[in-house]
């Protein structure tokens, strides 16, 4: 599931790449097909338009510029951006939207974890875009999770969430760890069970106040977006009591919190955004957007004490990811369609990679120089565009299901609960069936 981003990461500064070759002013200029201004649909006075865009967190297309962009190469056409900080927000009021079939935005973000849901329940409120995108141009798995069984695409991708770790290097100096990127990935290379061995060697000569990892919710989330297989099988039946990557993630999650690994602190929250400040965690489990939430909350301070390797094990992960759609009912459809068909072309992708650090679903992107030779200098400058594509190009295809952001949010609460009141895991695990079972019927 894609974490909400802070209001504060639109305002405030957000971690900058640093890149060779091709500027990303220039790529722009590319993507846009030549009849795209074309169009014979005209909406208010003069045949000027205005296109809404309705998303939750931070997309990134102000950041990067692109709106603007947009109406450069299309005069007639504006668009306006309206974001709700809160995607738990976002989502009940876009069901509603769709429901009256009013209120609704020319072009909707849609989080992966509801995505399931819109396309077996809302599809054919959405325009269908597989005629107006290729596909083939995404990773294998990303358009497949927007694609209705007859074929019908209800959304464009717009990022992804390959994993990877992100350490302080001060911290891990001061406990007597290595810091290079290729010698902390050696002492995981066996999966995140060598994960918290290495938090255990870290609480050994850990300084005061300090803890290993943020949060164990989080490293159950990573755990489980490395499996295929996590909260339904194929059927479309759900699986999250049995499932060996929720019970592997779970298990994990439990003994980090009984042996005092984590910090116990629900992530984007203010008692998180400063322990992040004061650097009173040594990990956090990095889905690519993650270094972004860290630089921002973390501040100029803590530039060059941080750094990325690659996540625990060999198995390639993904935490998070949106898509763009188009209702029906929108007053622009055709418009809408050519803007996110631009949006989420490799070019345009690249760009807001390069503005907030969201990696792009569109594979075209990776070998173009604002990716391909990105690096973080808040990050000791690493190679975070070679590690990123590496990892997304072999992510499994998971199977989604309508209720996984559901179940992944109240499991995520009960290990909050063992963390911070010291709850049971029998106890928590009950606590979280119950709730989920209310939720899936």
């Amino acid at each position: 599931m894609r974490i909400t981003r802070t209001v504060a990461g639109r305002s405030r500064r957000v971690a900058v790449l640093a890149t060779t070759g091709l500027t990303a002013s220039a790529l722009l200029l590319t993507g846009c097909s030549s009849d795209d201004s074309d169009s014979n649909e005209s909406s208010g006075e003069n045949g000027k338009i205005t296109l809404t865009v309705a998303d939750y967190g931070q997309f990134g297309y102000k950041e990067a510029g692109l709106f603007a962009k947009y109406h450069e190469l299309h005069p007639n056409i504006t668009v306006k951006e309206d974001t709700t900080a809160d995607e738990k927000v976002y989502y009940p009021k876009l069901l509603q939207q769709l429901n009256s079939g009013s209120g609704l935005a020319d072009v909707q973000g849609l989080e992966v974890g509801r995505i399931k849901e819109l396309v077996d329940t809302k599809a054919d409120q959405f325009a269908d875009l597989s005629k107006v995108i290729d596909v083939n141009e995404f990773v294998s798995w990303k358009e497949k999770q927007a694609t209705t069984a007859d074929g019908k695409v209800i959304g464009a991708g717009t990022d992804i969430g390959p994993m990877s770790l992100c350490y302080n290097t001060e911290l891990f100096k001061k406990a007597g760890l290595p810091t290079d990127r290729k010698e902390v990935a050696a002492k995981i290379a066996g999966g995140w069970e060598d994960y918290l061995k290495l938090g255990e060697e870290y609480k050994k000569k850990a300084p005061a106040g300090t803890y290993f990892m943020d949060s164990a919710s989080a490293m159950f989330n990573a755990v489980v977006s490395s499996n295929a297989k996590q909260y339904y099988d194929e059927s479309g039946k759900p699986i999250y009591k049995e499932s060996p990557s929720v019970q592997q993630g779970w298990n994990l999650a439990a003994e980090a919190a009984d042996k005092k690994l984590t910090q116990g602190l629900a992530q984007f929250s203010d008692p998180w955004k400063a322990a992040l400040r004061k650097s009173t965690m040594a990990t956090v489990a990095c889905p690519a957007w993650m270094a972004g939430q860290i630089s921002v909350n973390a501040g100029d301070a803590n530039k060059g004490k941080w750094d990325i390797t690659t996540a625990p094990g060999t198995t390639a992960a993904n935490w998070g990811g949106s898509f763009l759609g188009v209702p029906k009912a929108g007053k622009n459809v055709d418009e809408a369609t050519k803007l996110v068909k631009w949006l989420t072309a490799p070019e345009q992708q690249a760009a807001v990679f390069k503005a907030i650090g969201s990696f792009p679903s569109n594979k075209g992107a990776y070998d173009l120089p604002d990716v391909k030779n990105a690096t973080l200098p808040y990050f000791n400058d690493a190679p975070i565009g070679q590690i990123y594509a590496d990892e997304a190009k072999s992510i499994p295809e998971t199977i989604l299901g309508p209720k996984d952001a559901a179940i992944k949010d109240t499991i995520s609460t009960q290990i909050n609960n063992m963390e911070q009141r010291g709850t049971k895991p029998d106890d928590a695990w009950e606590a979280a069936t119950k709730s989920i079972d209310k939720v899936i019927g």
